[in-house]
């Protein structure tokens, strides 16, 4: 299959043919394994560097709860 590919924004361009560099590969290997990549078709999971797997995970903590109010106190002789 082939594909032409227009308007990539430049800073993809640089990217692309940097990574080509580093890699010792041609512009069109790394495109095609980066189109590998986002379609899922990679044969390996993508490694994600976010939080995202943590959203809504968190289990209630009294002590850690109790860690917070006692952080949340406020001494009113430092204050004066």
């Amino acid at each position: 299959m082939q594909y032409t590919v227009r308007d990539v924004p430049a800073r993809v361009d640089q990217a692309l043919r940097r990574k080509a560099r580093e890699e010792g590969k041609s512009l069109t290997q790394v495109v095609r394994d980066a189109l590998a990549r986002e379609a899922g078709a990679a044969g390996s999971p993508i490694a994600h560097h976010d939080l995202d797997d943590l959203a809504g995970a968190w289990d209630d903590d009294p002590e850690f709860d109790r860690a917070i109010a006692a952080q949340d106190q406020i001494d009113e002789a430092l204050w004066r």
